[in-house]
């Protein structure tokens, strides 16, 4: 890697990245975003049709991919998720752990089981699934790349009946930063994008033009400096940087993508 170089320090050409939660909004954006960079994918979702849709979108454009349909809802699926890009691949290099689910209720209405079970999804499958990848990542010797997905909510409360996520991205924020001290001797990186708002098929409704949506977004909007909702392309960058080699004294971090709303 060369200072006069600086572009060869993002080539993650050939690299293999396993990414759960591909036909969601994150997913899908770094699905998109790894296999135009020229990863090797393994995608994984619970919805066969959408994985199937986003994996033909990749190879459309000449990334190798499998696809894995099964969610990251046990120790057993998270070892065999990476057993399979393994399997296919021969190596990983490269996690994102873009999946996840939210439950929005105030507290007094909201069902434990119903606590637990975002906790579980963003909290207890994130870990199981950076467990998995680390064992075979220390195996190779070579270092690695982990990227979770929090969220500015896990800075910043809600007042809309938000515990549950809340909690869980505070907590995903936590194992990041004391997995990326844990993994700094062996090389392995671990690193979280949070985003605040961005387009997608559940925010879209929000960019819209009618009488509901633009008392919303005016009432967010007066609380991001950058005057926008964000956009999939605002989440590429992050990605691409803490996927590559780029970002290998960076660990433990949590990169706001949030046109400076956490910042105020």
């Amino acid at each position: 890697m060369s200072l006069t170089d600086p572009l060869s320090m993002f080539d993650v050409r050939g690299k293999v990245a396993l990414v759960t939660g591909a036909s969601g909004a994150f997913g899908m954006v770094a699905a998109r975003v790894l296999a135009g960079a020229g990863c090797r994918l393994a995608l994984a979702a619970g919805k066969a049709a959408d994985l199937a849709a986003i994996a033909a979108e990749c190879r459309a454009v000449g990334a190798e991919v499998i696809e894995i349909n099964a969610r990251p809802d046990s120790d057993a699926a998270c070892t065999d998720m990476v057993a399979q890009a393994v399997a296919a691949f021969g190596q990983l290099d490269i996690l994102v752990v873009a999946s996840g689910m939210n439950k929005v209720a105030k507290i007094d209405e909201m069902a434990p089981a119903d606590f637990l079970s975002v906790m579980d999804a963003n909290v207890t499958q994130s870990w199981l699934l950076a467990r998995a990848a680390t064992v075979q990542m220390k195996a190779q010797g070579e270092g690695g790349k982990i990227v979770f997905v929090s969220s500015a909510r896990g800075l910043l409360g809600h007042p809309a009946g938000y515990t549950a996520y809340c909690a869980s991205k505070s907590a995903v924020d936590g194992i990041t930063k004391a997995l990326g001290c844990e993994l700094g001797p062996t090389g392995i990186t671990v690193n979280a994008i949070a985003p605040t708002v961005f387009r997608s098929p559940l925010t879209a409704w929000m960019f819209e033009d009618d009488e509901k949506a633009q008392a919303v977004r005016a009432g967010f909007l007066a609380r991001v400096p950058k005057g926008r909702l964000g956009e999939p392309e605002d989440l590429a960058g992050p990605l691409l940087f803490l996927a590559s080699k780029a970002s290998d004294f960076y660990t433990g971090h949590i990169l706001y993508a949030d046109g400076g709303y956490t910042a105020g």
